[in-house]
Formats: C-alpha cells, sequence, structure tokens
C-alpha cells in the first residue's frame, strides 16, 4: 500500500490492529500498490476485510442452506413437480446445506473462512487465533445468518402465504408450520437432556474432524499439508454426512450464526414468541451445545492426536498452568534470551 498517505495507512493498520487482525489486510501482491486504495471505501474495505468476508461467507452458507429447506417444505407433495412429489427431498437439504458451507468458505477463505462462533471460539482457544479477533468474528458471523434469512423470506413469503395461509405463520409442530425454514425445532419426544446431546455430539464431531483437516502433520487429511484446498469440499462432506446421521432429532444447527440469527429474523417478520418457547424453550440449546459440543472436539483432538505446539494441551498441566501461573513459562525465554545477548 506505499501509493497511501503514510498516515491513512497508520489509521487503517490500528483499526485492524484494535480487532486482533493482522496490521496489513491480506492483498495480492499486485493489488497492493493500486491507486484506489487512497478512496475512503477502499480504506474502509482494507480495515475490515476479513469480517466483510465471515458476513458474505456466512450469508452464502445460510443463504443455500434455508433455501434448500423451503423448497422441500414449501413444495411437498407438489403433483406438477418433476417426479410428481415436491421439489426436493431430505436429501436435497444436506446438499444445500453442505454446497451453502463449502462455497462460504470459498468466499470467507480470507478471513479463516470459519463462519460458525464456536469454531472461531475453538481456533482461539487451541490454534491461538487471537482473542480480540473473536467478538468481531461473532458479530459479522450473526448478522450473515440474520441478513441471509430475510432474502430467504422476502424470496419465499408468497410461497409460505399459500402453504400456510396469507398472514398465518406457525412454528413446529404445527402440521403447516414455515418456522423451520429459518432455524431448528426439535422433534416433540424429546426430552431436553435429549436435545442437548444431539446437538453437543453433533458439534463434537464436526470440530474433531475440523481440525484433522487442518492438522498439516496428520498424513490422513490428504497428506503432508492438510487438506488444503481440499479443505471446503472436505468440510461439503462433513455437514452432508451429518446432516445425513443425525438430522432427524434436532435439525443438526451446531452453529449460533446459522440458528439464533435466523430465528430473531422470523420472529421479526412475524412468527412472534413461539419461536423462542418453542420445543420448551429449545431456542437456548444450539447456542449452548455448539459451543460445548466444539470445545469437546477439540480437546478430544488435541489430547490423543495433535502434536503441535500451538495447543494449550501440549503445555504443562494440559494449559491450565497458564492460567494457574501466567508468568511461569515466560520466564524461561527471559533467562535464555538473557543468556544470547550476554
Amino acid at each position: 500500500m506505499d501509493s497511501v498517505a503514510p498516515s491513512k495507512v497508520r489509521r487503517v493498520s490500528t483499526v485492524r490492529s484494535r480487532f486482533g487482525l493482522q496490521p496489513n489486510a491480506p492483498l495480492d501482491e499486485e493489488h497492493q500498490d493500486l491507486d484506489h486504495h487512497e478512496l475512503l471505501w477502499s480504506r474502509i474495505r482494507l480495515a475490515m476485510r476479513e469480517p466483510f468476508a465471515e458476513f458474505f461467507g456466512t450469508f452464502i452458507m445460510v443463504l443455500f442452506g434455508d433455501g434448500s429447506v423451503a423448497q422441500v417444505l414449501l413444495s411437498a407433495g407438489l403433483e406438477t413437480a418433476p417426479g410428481g412429489n415436491g421439489f426436493g427431498e431430505y436429501q436435497s437439504i444436506s446438499w444445500g446445506w453442505g454446497l451453502g458451507v463449502m462455497l462460504g468458505i470459498y468466499v470467507a477463505g480470507d478471513s479463516g473462512g470459519f463462519l460458525n462462533p464456536a469454531i472461531t471460539f475453538c481456533f482461539c482457544l487451541y490454534r491461538k487465533l487471537p482473542w480480540r479477533r473473536f467478538p468481531i468474528y461473532l458479530i459479522a458471523q450473526f448478522l450473515g445468518g440474520f441478513c441471509a434469512a430475510g432474502v430467504i423470506y422476502a424470496n419465499y413469503v408468497s410461497a409460505i402465504n399459500s402453504f400456510e395461509g396469507a398472514g398465518l405463520r406457525t412454528v413446529p409442530p404445527s402440521p403447516t408450520a414455515t418456522a423451520g425454514i429459518f432455524c431448528t425445532y426439535p422433534q416433540a419426544f424429546l426430552t431436553k437432556t435429549n436435545q442437548f446431546f444431539s446437538e453437543f455430539i453433533t458439534a463434537t464431531l464436526l470440530m474433531f474432524v475440523i481440525f484433522a483437516l487442518k492438522d498439516e502433520s496428520n498424513r490422513g487429511a490428504m497428506g503432508k499439508t492438510g487438506a488444503g484446498p481440499f479443505f471446503p469440499l472436505a468440510l461439503f462432506f462433513l455437514i452432508f454426512g451429518l446432516g445425513a446421521c443425525f438430522g432427524y432429532e434436532t435439525g443438526y444447527a451446531i452453529n449460533l450464526a446459522r440458528d439464533f440469527g435466523p430465528r430473531l429474523m422470523s420472529y421479526a417478520v412475524g412468527y412472534g414468541p413461539a419461536v423462542w418457547s418453542a420445543g420448551d424453550y429449545y431456542f437456548w440449546v444450539p447456542i449452548v451445545a455448539s459451543f460445548l459440543g466444539c470445545t469437546f472436539g477439540g480437546f478430544l483432538y488435541d489430547v490423543f492426536i495433535y502434536t503441535g505446539p500451538e495447543s494449550p494441551i501440549n503445555t504443562p498441566w494440559l494449559g491450565l498452568k497458564r492460567i494457574i501461573r501466567p508468568g511461569a513459562h515466560s520466564r524461561p525465554r527471559i533467562k535464555e534470551s538473557e543468556r544470547s545477548s550476554a
């Protein structure tokens, strides 16, 4: 960014540093010295490039995912469809969410393509992603899901009116409920423990496999460089598999941004307070279970498989020493540097 005035570069770098981002935005080498970086919007884009990427990556993910649910639900039993039984089946939803995640990661590649606050949290906890980056990523991911749900509602509002009746908006277990287009609802027979465990186990699997795919030392993850450019494709198969194997009971939300954001949008467009009270106030389960499940999945991978230095698991007392005695690790390094300088 040599063409940008030094004072403006400093302001951009200061904003980025406050959010835990690298001082310089991730730019292609050929794009670094272009004149348009002097423009106001270009500087805003440079300052917030990764959060923008997380927003649009999550937006794309939810757009495809919720769109697949809407098409399958609203066209169910439609005899004019090819095959005479609607435009899609349950596996169409697994395809939609899998493709949405894959394409969202491609969009958000420069930010890390997390698309999920619980995954972001685990990369902060286990892989030294700066903690200051977590709040801005969470906000971007939440807003991406919220806005995508609004677009899906605007696109399918006429179909929803036709399916439920003009002005009617209901949540499960109503036989004509369409709230499930936007967020997840549990099967009526599930206890709270069942609800929580279903979301917990899927989140655990999600994080465990993601760490495996990202582990450059794991030869099973497509070679010595991890999944590399095949990571988004691998995530497609992972999400498809979770939906195919664990989607029945609670809908495998496993993501605050994909569930709470669209749930809030459904409340705003007229589904009412039932979106919070349905399933014995189920709405909090995907939030808490996703964080606890992902944290547990990351813990399992690092305890039993990961050998790299980034994880706190590979420090004394499984990382607890960093909390109890935060200065213990810095002292030997200081002494070593003193010996080197001497």
